[in-house]
């Protein structure tokens, strides 16, 4: 049964809140009485079970004006479905498996926020942030399940997926810290001319972020400190004791990578474990202080909702539709590569676009209504966990399949991630935003999709790499020379 208890909540406070407040409220509870019957709490559809009718009008409208825009797309999944169930034309089954994933992630996104509301405040806070970074999760783990362990010498030829999974995870951080946290404060400086937030949203937010970050250029670091250290390897050629090869090096990244990835995720669990037990505050100051300045605010009063039944049907449909067309969508990417998208531009800029779009049409959708707080928890909340929880998920994934995905990402990209991460802390840091600084934030996110679009493949250009140094700093002649004098000292 979908249906509520429809006895308002025990007030706490003068806010008349307390720890089982629907998400995101968008009347008082003071004024409850004072509405019509046929108005409930947030989250309760005064309904139960199933109607198709119902379920279809619910769905077509969605949870703002952007994200029912956005349901016009619907047409294009049964055609990307098709299209895929046919041989040839790699580039139209990944164009329309593309379009077709953001009907369906906006669905996921409102089918989840729907669930949400019907739990307890927190819980569902938390709830409706997994459900957003669900799609994130899927896409990584079909990438790595992808991957050619066997993929020639790892450098970005035929199958090897690691450089697109490695820029994928940076650039889901950085489309939510560039793109959809810029779009947020232009759209809303556009209509108030300054709006204010509060700061906890800056000291939880820039501080975690900096924590991953320091985690996630640690073993990139340790490789670029280490790489002019090791010896090549050479047929032939044993000595007495271990030394330091490229394969050693790699090897250690591995396993830091792993160890890294494990105390990030446990870093991710103590957030929560924070955020569900003694930081009710933060969400309690986010949302109340937001709740009565939402320009939609009786509008969504008075909006048709899911049961609880009709929630779960839709996840699960939309779960369904949006596996199916990510698969739809990995199994092109070798075609799209090969037609010249660069992989870093792919990884960093196409999929966390496409992964990201109703999540960031939600956000942008509050901050236009006033309500900023909640935006730029939407905004930041995804980006903590991709950086805590997901990227490192990945990570154990490969492990556990015997896959050797590790967090060595370019230097070119870890430093965009670090230098974007200062930035928005820096604009966050004065707990207030207008049009200008969110232009700005689009402008270098702008700056880096060019970059990365003629940055080259990992098999012509890898900064953290090793394998091309000995044709560097070494003749073939020189090679043999060494080969002969290190024989000749063993020998003796």
């Amino acid at each position: 049964m979908a249906s509520l208890n429809h006895e308002p909540p025990a007030t706490n406070g003068v806010n008349g809140h307390n720890e089982h407040s629907p998400l995101l409220p968008t009347h008082d509870n003071h004024n409850h009485n004072s509405h019509d019957s046929h108005h409930h709490n947030e989250g309760e559809s005064g309904r139960s079970g199933f109607h198709v009718t119902h379920f279809l009008f619910v769905l077509w409208r969605s949870s703002c004006t952007v994200s029912m825009l956005v349901n016009v797309l619907w047409p294009i999944v049964p055609v990307a479905i098709v299209l895929n169930c046919l041989p040839g034309m790699p580039m139209w089954k990944f164009a329309t498996a593309y379009v077709a994933v953001v009907p369906t992630a906006n669905l996921l996104g409102f089918a989840g926020q729907e669930f949400a509301r019907k739990m307890p405040k927190v819980a569902g806070i938390l709830i409706e942030t997994t459900f957003g970074s669900i799609i994130e999760i899927i896409l990584f783990a079909i990438l790595i399940a992808k991957h050619e362990t066997h993929a020639p010498e790892q450098n970005g030829d035929e199958g090897n997926l690691i450089p697109i999974i490695q820029a994928a995870i940076l650039g889901s951080i950085l489309t939510n810290l560039l793109l959809c946290l810029g779009l947020c404060f232009f759209f809303g400086g556009l209509r108030q001319a300054s709006q204010k937030f509060h700061p906890i949203i800056s000291e939880v937010g820039t501080g975690l972020l900096l924590v991953a970050a320091f985690g996630l250029l640690i073993p990139s670091a340790f490789y670029s400190a280490l790489k002019a250290e090791t010896l090549p390897e050479i047929p032939g050629l044993h000595v007495l004791h271990e030394h330091f090869t490229g394969e050693k090096l790699q090897g250690d990244v591995l396993h830091i990578s792993q160890a890294t990835s494990i105390a990030l995720m446990v870093a991710f669990a103590l957030y929560i474990w924070f955020q569900a037990s003694s930081s009710h505050s933060i969400f309690d100051e986010v949302i109340e202080r937001d709740e009565h300045r939402d320009a939609d605010r009786q509008n969504d009063l008075e909006k048709p909702k899911f049961t609880m039944t009709e929630a779960l049907l839709a996840i699960a449909i939309s779960l369904v539709l949006v596996t199916l067309l990510l698969v739809f969508l990995v199994d092109q990417i070798e075609h799209v590569v090969e037609a010249g998208v660069p992989d870093q531009f792919l990884g960093l800029i196409l999929l966390p676009l496409v992964e990201k779009a109703a999540e960031h049409l939600t956000a942008i959708d509050e901050a236009w209504d006033g309500v900023i707080n909640v935006a730029l928890y939407h905004c930041i909340a995804p980006s903590i966990q991709t950086a805590l929880f997901n990227g490192p998920l990945v990570v154990v994934i490969g492990w556990a399949i015997g896959k050797p995905m590790d967090l060595n990402f370019e230097i070119f990209m870890i430093s965009l991630l670090v230098l974007s991460i200062l930035v928005v802390g820096n604009f966050l840091r004065d707990g207030e935003s207008n049009w200008l600084e969110g232009a700005l934030l689009v402008i270098i996110y702008v700056i880096i999709g060019i970059a990365c679009w003629y940055y080259p493949n990992p098999d012509v250009a890898k900064s953290n790499s090793i394998g091309e140094m000995v044709n560097v700093t070494m003749s073939v002649e020189t090679l043999q020379e060494l080969r002969s004098l290190l024989n000749a000292q063993l020998a003796n």
